[in-house]
């Protein structure tokens, strides 16, 4: 989807904003949506926002990408090693991107000709460059990807994407610790050992099509609606008895009501998928809320997530978010689109739940005064692009469906 800037359009952020990552031109957090700091884009359509673990990046219609934030490590592709607290466009960027992600503190791009480039830091191999530079400010190409990439996914310190042709590769060392502590002592897969991308074992009978990550775990859709998943176990997300698992393995559709799944999106440590009927069902961590299915608000301590865990080891549907039409997920929150109204839920430490509060947030609730077209999430910040109340109503504003 695509939304124009304008008088009847707006960019707002909320959340954590240590960096500047909300682009008001400031460092304080901010509980409730506020007016992005958004001049450099000059009214252009915006067609993605999304964020990092302090940065943001934005991506108009003609394949710009502007960006803020933390940049310590040279995440926003700029040259340098500065801060920014307003959108300043990525003039390193001279092909158009029609895609973002980030991680913590890397960002990879996609291009309309399905080439990756990545930038910020590499001291886990995450950008697929190699092992050194250790970091970098300037946007690099990711060489041994030749073929088109048409989904990337950044996770903590991993990456991943998916070619035209239905292949995943993998690439950063950010699970090699786990992967050698269970299962030693057999060999790492180079999959998990790489600097570089490496071929993903285990799906080349599939079609691969979109790819997701959480901190330390893998998501795989591919196009006959199946999902496969690697990593990390802590949180029972891989939905397995084991602690790790090194390749892909299948979520069982008769645990997703026998339904085929059409998108899917992962935080950290829990994962969200939709299903072909617009069934959303959640699983992995749920002690912030960021499950959508619980109201209690007690469960803080790690002997209380633990707990939690356990109850929710199995996909659960959250029915009030039955045909949404967007969904995104933070670290450990969430934000969707559902009949034209902007609902948020989980962790809410620095007021990413748009509430005005700072309680964590149990179940899926409405954040008033919002028309939103587009959405995204940082770890602890969120944004959208909104249409004005007042020009929603009176039916003065269109959006294009891209």
């Amino acid at each position: 989807m695509q939304a124009r800037r304008g008088p009847e359009f707006s960019l707002q952020s909320w959340g954590a904003n240590s960096y500047g990552q909300l682009g008001h031109g400031g460092v304080e957090d901010r509980p409730v949506p506020g007016l992005c700091d958004a001049a450099a884009l000059k009214d252009k359509a915006v067609r993605v926002v999304t964020g990092g673990g302090g940065h943001t990046a934005v991506i108009t219609e003609d394949g710009e990408v502007f960006v803020c934030g933390q940049n310590h490590r040279g995440q926003l592709g700029l040259g340098h090693l500065t801060d920014i607290s307003t959108l300043q466009r990525c003039l390193g960027l001279t092909q158009m991107v029609t895609n973002v992600t980030c991680g913590w503190d890397f960002t990879l791009f996609l291009t309309d000709s399905g080439r990756v480039l990545s930038c910020g830091s590499n001291a886990f191999g995450q950008l697929g460059i190699g092992q050194k530079p250790a970091y970098t400010a300037d946007v690099q190409i990711v060489e041994s990807l030749k073929a088109a990439v048409v989904s990337v996914a950044a996770g903590l310190r991993h990456s991943l994407a998916v070619t035209d042709s239905g292949c995943v590769y993998q690439w950063g060392i950010g699970l090699m610790s786990q992967a050698k502590r269970t299962l030693s002592p057999s060999p790492i897969p180079s999959h998990l050992s790489s600097v570089l991308p490496s071929l993903v074992p285990g799906l080349n009978q599939k079609m691969s099509r979109v790819v997701a990550a959480g901190s330390m775990h893998c998501v795989c859709l591919t196009e006959n609606g199946d999902l496969f998943l690697w990593g990390s176990n802590k949180h029972s997300q891989l939905l397995s008895s084991e602690p790790f698992l090194s390749s892909p393995t299948p979520v069982e559709r008769s645990l997703l009501g026998g339904e085929t799944v059409l998108r899917v999106w992962s935080g950290w440590t829990h994962i969200v998928a939709q299903t072909e009927t617009g069934r959303v069902f959640t699983w992995g961590r749920g002690n912030y809320g960021q499950l959508g299915r619980h109201a209690s608000t007690s469960q803080s301590s790690e002997s209380q997530s633990t707990t939690e865990d356990q109850e929710v080891r199995l996909p659960e549907e959250v029915p009030a978010l039955q045909g949404a039409t967007q969904i995104t997920c933070g670290s450990e929150h969430n934000l969707a689109i559902l009949g034209g109204r902007l609902l948020s839920w989980g962790w809410n430490e620095h007021g990413m739940c748009g509430d005005g509060s700072h309680a964590d947030v149990f179940q899926p609730q409405l954040v008033p005064a919002l028309r939103p077209l587009l959405i995204g999430c940082g770890a602890g910040h969120s944004m959208a692009v909104c249409v004005a109340v007042a020009a929603s109503e009176d039916r003065k504003c269109t959006s294009t469906f891209i």
